[in-house]
């Protein structure tokens, strides 16, 4: 059992090491537009496999709730501005508050989509198109904007390390037993101190203006609740739908959803936080 979980963590370990890079290196240096365009074809990869979770079963229909998803993007990306962001985004923040009331009611909750394909098809619109809006407007608002959506992903990595070190090393208490046993209250502690840290070195380095520090805290703080949230959210559906994992094309970290499950519900709610201030 040793070996395995050690194997396990060496390909995590492998897989970061080489994805880490290539997206620091797409939010510093890409244009906007191109990071957009990057973006959407993670998103449609999530789509694909998100699909397969709301029990669509037809590999037509999947191609076409991804092509759904993609043009959803398209006119999302026409519409795009601050007025129409901070729209959605206060909508989907009201969803993530339902959704984190699925999660304490999980598997009671489960009827609320399992009834009908397409009522889980429209929850992964409300998950993954939102986000997207979120970084694209994020990445695009002035010298900041890249350096902020940087932060945001070392704030959900820092979190998710310190969360599996912590629970790998004293976690007992858990956290949500119905819908991720293996998530303790002790490496939520750990995650957050992680994140914390990364949130004070961005201060440190005055990329934050300091008479802000304290609300920024704040948001760093509520936005990895809230990344916790995307996490045990897409771990429900895995769990109704009986799998493990959404896809296999990350060694060590599952599918695509598997990577960007915290960002769905990280991003909005960051960029929300944001908006009136380092913007």
């Amino acid at each position: 059992m040793t070996q395995i979980a050690n194997s396990s963590l060496r390909q995590r370990v492998m897989t970061a090491a080489v994805l880490a890079p290539v997206a620091i290196s797409a939010v510093l240096f890409l244009p906007t537009v191109l990071f957009a365009a990057v973006l959407a074809i993670i998103v449609g990869m999530g789509a694909w496999e998100w699909s397969k979770l709301a029990g669509i079963s037809s590999c037509r229909m999947r191609r076409r709730y991804v092509g759904l998803v993609i043009c959803s993007l398209l006119l999302i990306g026409l519409l795009l501005n601050d007025r129409f962001l901070s729209f959605l985004l206060v909508l989907v923040l009201a969803w993530w508050l339902v959704a984190a009331t699925w999660v304490a009611r999980y598997p009671a909750s489960a009827s609320a989509w399992m009834a009908a394909p397409w009522r889980g098809g429209g929850i992964g619109l409300l998950i993954l198109l939102p986000p997207w809006a979120a970084l694209v407007a994020l990445h695009g608002h002035g010298e900041q904007g890249p350096a902020l959506v940087l932060l945001l992903f070392l704030l959900i990595w820092g979190a998710d390390s310190g969360a599996y070190f912590a629970g790998r090393k004293w976690g007992k208490d858990k956290l949500a037993p119905q819908v991720s046993p293996g998530k303790s209250w002790q490496g939520l502690w750990g995650g957050m101190i992680a994140a914390l840290l990364v949130a004070l070195l961005f201060i440190s380095l005055s990329l934050v203006n300091i008479k802000y520090s304290v609300y920024f805290v704040i948001i760093c703080i509520v936005t990895i609740l809230f990344s916790v949230l995307g996490d045990l959210v897409e771990s429900m559906f895995k769990r109704s739908a009986g799998v493990k994992d959404s896809g296999s094309v990350l060694p060590g970290h599952g599918g695509v959803l598997d990577r960007i499950d915290s960002l769905t519900a990280a991003a909005p709610v960051f960029v929300l936080g944001t908006l009136g201030v380092c913007l």
